[in-house]
């Protein structure tokens, strides 16, 4: 079958969640590839959304993270600062799936502004919970589409913190958590290496010098970089008729 390649993230983003029990995820693509892992790699699966929700088990994709769909069937609902000072705080959350509008080498996120920010060229909805997020979870699992304006060599703000510098400077700080481990784009499949992205694989049809011509450093190769698998019929069918019928993430 056919596929784009926001169908090929989503899958990418689905089957890197094998084996994780617990994640932190928003709305959109990053929900949608969750939703995809519980029914095929994850089915014990537990969503967490920062509105106060853990365990949900959405009947519908989610227009927001205070939507109503979130709630039925869900595990448990409380309060956000119970949320995140018992679970995320305490250490009791695996994984996380964030973006933001630019990302850099370390995998340092920005959701605040672009260009200078007492006069920015565009204002950005913030860290709201990315930032807490980013310090506390266990494993932080980056999903973005790949470009130049996306992937650059200096951000233009810190929202969330990657691996700032390099290799051991997360832990100096005394962040608890392991920092990114995995991005996943529409184009390749990124890891990391001393606390810098490091290429791991490309995607069908996709180019080692269409990638790097969509990032603004150097990329550092991986001595095994290898295809991803494509998406099977299944987890398009899955994808197509359940999680996104409409087609207003996938496409």
């Amino acid at each position: 079958m056919e596929y784009s390649p926001t169908e090929m993230m989503i899958v990418a983003a689905a089957r890197a969640l094998a084996g994780v029990r617990t994640v932190f995820v928003g709305v959109g693509p990053p929900n949608i590839a969750c939703n995809l892992a519980r029914r095929t790699v994850a089915p014990e699966l537990e969503l967490v959304y920062e509105s106060g929700v853990f365990g949900a088990r959405p009947a519908r994709m989610p227009l927001s993270i205070g939507d109503p769909a979130l709630v039925s069937g869900a595990t448990l609902v409380c309060s956000q600062a119970d949320l995140f000072g018992l679970y995320l705080q305490g250490g009791r959350l695996e994984v996380a799936l964030l973006a933001g509008a630019q990302v850099d080498r370390f995998g340092n996120l920005n959701t605040t502004a672009i260009g200078d920010y007492a006069h920015p060229r565009v204002r950005l909805p913030g860290s709201g919970g990315a930032c807490e997020i980013a310090i506390n979870v266990g494993r932080v699992f980056l999903m973005m589409p790949l470009s130049r304006r996306s992937f650059v060599e200096r951000l233009d703000f810190l929202t969330s913190p990657g691996h700032l510098g390099g290799k051991g400077e997360r832990a100096a700080l005394g962040m608890p958590g392991r920092g990114p481990e995995r991005v996943i784009t529409d184009r390749c499949l990124l890891g990391f290496e001393d606390g810098e992205m490091v290429l791991e694989r490309l995607h069908p049809g996709v180019s080692l010098e269409e990638v790097q011509a969509a990032v603004g450093w150097e990329l550092r190769l991986s001595p095994h970089l290898g295809v991803t698998e494509p998406p099977t019929d299944e987890e398009l069918r899955i994808l197509r008729e359940e999680l996104d019928p409409q087609g207003i993430y996938r496409r």
